[in-house]
């Protein structure tokens, strides 16, 4: 996110973005597309996974496949280089005298017993952040209790309580950092409205292919051919447009391109709806492609608005911030939501097929809490992005 900023223009930085993000919804959507494919032959080729080279089942192979273009790709993007920091708006910064102490200090900020010792190095409160494990614990015991999955809130503890150290070790290093992050209520409305919407594409996305199976006569190869072309290519255009119209919509006034979480929201719920409710497979193919033109057209505007209200040194922890609440709403509560609301509605009597409908269809409830985050974002973002160096400034940065 921070390199593409210093890319491009201000004024471009959506579009930018979501070309960027497409590659979720392109990777993913193909990844599923050749994963249904590959397993299917797999499997025929090997029906005994003991007769297999190197013993590997059809998801086994699978998931090596898909990850092999990823190993590639990685080599390509180490021979990118960084641009000038903050040339894009004509707030150059200082480059950093010694830039992996920081990422030293960052990541140690992260990890259990050394956050500790940095936080007490930078004079930060322990108490506080023992507080703060404390309660984090019990309500991940109760969590564990009452869903009988300790696994999904131990690991997501855990990743609370390093995100509250690594905010709490901010704040004591870099006070201005935190100011410009955590006391922006455009920033903070912004970071968990989006991610809201992430947690409906997560889980829909999830458990789509599933639902088809129970639903329909059909074979994973089939739903996997269109359910991942369908993703790929709804999600490419969605994720494209969405960056172009939230720039075209930016310049027409502040807050913008938050008009495209609106959108998103209104037009991924109805379609949704009728997808997961359809009896026609081939008609829920072409509304899953349909609904992903909406559900991802949002993935640019968090980011570019992230930039907007900090200055460019900041950047890169803005967008750390962004990714973190994305992963834990969206990432790590999406799926499993919607599959433990199915195991409670089919332990009602509901049949495998309409109890996992009904946890889709309970799961977009959460677009009405979107709704309000985003009507407060839109309150407070001109006014944040306004006074963006004047706070700046007053943190003593040299803007």
């Amino acid at each position: 996110y921070s390199m593409l900023s210093d890319y491009y223009h201000p004024r471009l930085r959506a579009t930018v973005l979501a070309i960027y993000s497409s590659g979720v919804y392109i990777g993913g959507g193909i990844g599923l597309f050749l994963g249904g494919f590959i397993m299917e032959t797999w499997n025929g080729a090997y029906p005994d996974p003991g007769t297999s080279p190197l013993n590997l089942k059809g998801w086994q192979a699978a998931f090596l496949a898909v990850g092999i273009p990823g190993i590639l790709m990685a080599i390509w993007v180490r021979t990118l280089k960084e641009p000038v920091r903050g040339v894009s708006e004509g707030l150059v910064a200082k480059e950093h005298p010694a830039p992996f102490s920081v990422l030293k200090e960052e990541f140690s900020s992260m990890l259990p017993f050394f956050n500790l010792m940095g936080l007490k190095r930078d004079g930060a409160s322990l108490p506080l952040n023992f507080a703060a494990a404390a309660v984090i614990i019990i309500v991940a015991i109760f969590l564990s209790w009452l869903t009988d999955n300790a696994s999904q809130w131990i690991a997501l503890g855990i990743g609370i309580y390093v995100t509250f150290s690594w905010a709490q070790s901010i704040q004591a290093r870099d006070a201005a950092t935190f100011h410009m992050i955590f006391k922006s209520k455009a920033m903070i409305y912004t970071m968990i409205a989006f991610p809201s919407i992430s947690f409906v594409t997560y889980g829909v996305g999830y458990w789509t292919a599933p639902l088809l199976l129970r639903l329909h006569d059909t074979s994973p190869g089939e739903v996997g051919m269109y359910i991942g072309l369908g993703s790929a290519v709804g999600g490419l255009i969605g994720v494209t447009m969405g960056g172009v119209v939230a720039d075209w919509a930016k310049r027409k006034h502040p807050a913008g391109r938050l008009a495209i979480g609106f959108i998103a929201i209104f037009g991924t719920a109805p379609l949704v709806l009728w997808m997961i409710y359809t009896e026609s497979l081939m008609t829920a193919f072409i509304l899953n492609f349909a609904h992903h033109v909406f559900s991802a057209s949002w993935p640019g505007i968090p980011p570019s608005t992230a930039a907007d209200l900090v200055v460019p040194r900041m950047r890169a922890v803005a967008g750390a911030f962004f990714l973190l609440v994305n992963t834990m709403i969206g990432l790590a509560m999406g799926p499993y939501f919607m599959g433990q609301l199915s195991d409670v509605y089919r332990a009602s009597g509901m049949d495998r097929a309409e109890s996992l409908q009904t946890a889709i269809a309970t799961g977009l409830l959460i677009f009405v809490a979107t709704f309000f985050l985003l009507i407060l974002a839109w309150r407070h973002l001109p006014r944040d992005e306004r006074t963006r160096l004047e706070r700046a400034r007053a943190q003593g940065e040299d803007v």
